[in-house]
């Protein structure tokens, strides 16, 4: 039995072994047709490029010939035209010397004199002596003639194009700015047949050099022309970004550069569709307003639980996944928010550094906040009403009102409503500030001094909003905040 299954064990190698070596034929084989047929496309393309050049130098070629060919046929008519005037002139400078050869030789003073007069008269206008002995143009025709010897040194050092040499990128010159990244490069060596840059980059969440295994896959930009390029509009999803670029010729790219990685700090979070509101649909990002409230979902709950107890505001299921990174900086085990609290809360609280966020509602809404709250906030409590939560609140409902509201106490706004709002928040110098997304425009800004973490806070009734988040603090957010903390606002709720 031993030597059998040492036999087997053999056999088994030797058919690994086989389908190995098949394996590696097929592919020489295929590597071998992949000579042939490459061979063949470079030959041919080739061909084609010598076959442009002869195109060009006889179209060169021809329209010299024309010039030469007009040129001469300009100057042989203008020489030709001078000839026959010339030829003109001489005779009948010829007949006026032999008229007056025979005046010479009148005996008859009377008739001499007449005849002298006419021959002087005669001379006098003849064309011999109103003509030009100079020629009209030359008979030189070296301004025609070439010399191609610069052409021809650098045909003699024509050859197959090389490969371009790797890129390197220019970290001191690269900005991550206003979720837009500009990356710079340069090329070591001047390379005057790189026809375009071929970018390459990635999300990550991994702080060290690219790793050769990613989750996330290359995006490509292709056809660069310059040694900078500008990635605008992106959401800063993942804490970095990995890039990388090659150059490019007509025929072959280079290797790719050196991996870099840039930090793409921004505020990121979901919406805890745990602790919502019964009568909002969560999806993702976006909410909803539902008048059938939970009762479809405490029937999903019961199907899934199969424990069949009665479904609760406070334990009904959450309506999204939830990141596991995430469900402890929530309110674990609290209760729903119910009654009028139309709330919905984020998942991630803030308790430092500066944080930007942007929120779109439907303008039909009849209402609609947003701001921040601590994670205490009750269940019964709406947004602005309690000392535990800022906000914006824009009431469409009977009487349009847009105001801020903090601690029960509001103040009504006198600017335009925008449909987009941004909102800033910076934990350590207490500063909430709501802008016009679009335009920057700063709408309000509360100066509090949070006595603990805030959470990213919203309501709606009877409409709907989405939320946008992965946002770096926009520039122009970035200087008005400045101006703003020198000085205390005007528009603040005491």
């Amino acid at each position: 039995m031993g030597e059998q299954e040492a036999l087997r064990k053999i056999i088994t190698t030797l058919a690994v072994k086989n389908e190995e070596i098949q394996n590696f034929i097929y592919s020489l084989k295929q590597m071998l047709q992949n000579v042939e047929d490459n061979t063949a496309r470079v030959q041919e393309d080739l061909e084609g490029e010598f076959q442009s050049l002869y195109v060009l130098l006889d179209e060169l070629k021809d329209g010299m010939v024309t010039k030469i060919k007009q040129e001469r046929a300009s100057r042989t008519y203008e020489l030709q035209t001078q000839l026959a005037a010339c030829t003109k002139a001489l005779e009948s400078s010829e007949e006026l010397l032999e008229t007056a050869n025979q005046t010479l030789q009148t005996a008859n003073n009377h008739d001499f004199i007449e005849a002298a007069k006419q021959i002087k008269d005669s001379v006098t206008m003849a064309p011999a002596f109103r003509l030009s002995l100079k020629a009209k143009v030359s008979d030189n025709m070296s301004h025609l003639m070439v010399d191609f010897a610069q052409e021809r040194r650098l045909l003699q050092a024509l050859a197959f194009l090389p490969v371009p040499s790797t890129p390197e990128i220019d970290l001191a010159e690269s900005l991550v700015a206003d979720n837009c990244v500009t990356l710079a490069w340069r090329m070591p060596d001047e390379d005057s047949k790189i026809d375009h840059y071929v970018l390459e980059y990635r999300r990550t969440n991994f702080e060290g050099p690219p790793r050769a295994k990613e989750d996330q896959p290359w995006m490509v930009v292709e056809g660069i022309k310059g040694t900078e390029y500008t990635l605008a509009g992106l959401k800063f999803d993942m804490k970095y970004m990995n890039f990388r670029v090659r150059a490019c010729n007509k025929a072959v790219a280079g290797e790719f550069s050196e991996p870099v990685t840039l930090e793409t700090r921004a505020f990121t979070f979901k919406l805890d569709a745990s602790t919502c509101h019964q009568n909002l649909r969560v999806e993702e990002l976006s909410v909803e307003w539902d008048a059938t409230g939970g009762k479809v979902q405490d029937v999903k709950a019961r199907e899934k639980d199969g424990k069949g107890r009665t479904a609760s505001p406070a334990n009904s299921p959450a309506r999204v996944v939830q990141s596991p990174k995430r469900m402890s900086s929530g309110r674990g085990g609290r209760d729903r928010f119910t009654a009028e609290s139309y709330t919905v809360l984020g998942d991630t609280l803030i308790d430092g550094d500066d944080h930007y966020w942007e929120v779109k509602y439907d303008r039909d809404s009849k209402a609609f906040g947003v701001g921040v709250a601590y994670r205490s906030l009750g269940k019964f409590d709406q947004l602005g009403k309690t000392s535990a939560s800022w906000c914006l609140h824009l009431n469409n409902w009977l009487q349009v009102s847009f105001s801020a509201k903090h601690a029960n106490k509001a103040k009504v706004l006198d600017v335009p409503v925008p449909d987009c709002i941004g909102v800033y928040c910076n934990f350590h110098e207490g500063f909430l500030s709501f802008y016009n997304a679009r335009t920057k425009q700063l709408l309000h800004t509360f100066k509090a001094r949070f006595t603990q973490p805030v959470l990213p806070a919203f309501m709606v009734w009877c409409g709907s909003f989405h939320v946008t988040v992965g946002l770096q603090v926009p520039s122009a957010v970035k200087c008005l905040q400045k101006r703003n903390s020198t000085a205390s606002s005007s528009s603040s709720l005491p």
